[in-house]
């Protein structure tokens, strides 16, 4: 099932991109209740393979969430993350650059977050950032913003030369599901506080920001780091999906437990 579920939502390594190809709605034929029991079974093979990737400290994993606002990444990782071991996985959400950020190049912030060997770092926003904004608000010109698909490419490389795999999940949600949740979001007294203007001010520039992210999907999908595009209308199969795809990640990094020391032999704790 993992691998029908990666070579259906994989984008293809510098292949042209159509985000409209991909479903918003596909639940894979599953039902909520069977998925619920699905999703526990799934993220406690998860907590297992973590508990052996900080046991052998060799290798780490970092998980990069994109998508359109209120595409699901916050809940993704209280539902899909909060199984692991919060003592190995460290999840940072990235802002708009912001003091000392700004004083540096724009990769800066985002290589001090990277995980350390044995743990899991979660990106909720990325370095992505700095090519699809700068680029649909023309904060930057082209030539800048374009020279970042290859800074990034080779930056990703680097990482898993040294140890980390890389995955990465855009959250598609459709259109008319994102108005339905902003409203929501506005309407209720304990959501209101996420609410941000310009939420509805890049709403109105959604085909500017969806050739955007067809243009860095195709650019920075590789074998090494790879894209999924993952339905988010519908939450909880969004959630199994992206939990199935990094449990293969790490059953495939095949993290093993140090083989107990000799000198512990015989050894009675009084």
């Amino acid at each position: 099932m993992a691998d029908k579920l990666m070579r259906k939502f994989l984008v293809a390594a510098g292949k042209p991109l159509s985000l409209a190809s991909f479903p918003t709605d596909d639940t894979l034929g599953w039902d909520k209740d069977s998925a619920k029991g699905e999703l526990a079974k799934t993220i406690s093979l998860m907590s297992f393979e973590q508990h052996r990737l900080m046991a052998e400290a060799k290798q780490s994993l970092l998980i990069v969430l994109q998508g359109r606002d209120a595409s699901g990444k916050d809940g993704l990782v209280r539902h899909v993350m909060t199984g692991m071991n919060p003592a190995g996985v460290q999840v940072t959400s990235f802002k708009v650059p912001a003091g000392t950020e700004r004083m540096h190049d724009y990769l800066w912030r985002c290589h001090a977050a990277c995980p350390a060997k044995g743990e899991v770092g979660v990106w909720n926003r990325s370095h992505y950032e700095d090519i699809l904004v700068p680029r649909v608000k023309n904060l930057v010109d082209d030539e800048t913003w374009s020279r970042r698909y290859r800074h990034i490419r080779d930056f990703e490389h680097m990482l898993v030369d040294e140890g980390t795999k890389v995955i990465k999940f855009y959250l598609h949600v459709s259109h008319e599901v994102q108005r339905q949740r902003l409203q929501k979001r506005i309407d209720n007294p304990e959501s209101s506080w996420k609410h941000d203007p310009s939420d509805l001010t890049d709403r109105r520039i959604w085909p500017l920001y969806e050739n955007a992210y067809e243009d860095v999907m195709r650019e920075t999908s590789r074998p090494y780091a790879p894209w999924y595009v993952v339905p988010a209308d519908v939450k909880w199969s969004r959630d199994l999906i992206v939990a199935k795809i990094i449990l293969n990640a790490l059953q495939a990094m095949d993290p093993q437990v140090p083989a107990p020391d000799d000198s512990l032999k015989g050894i009675t704790v009084e």
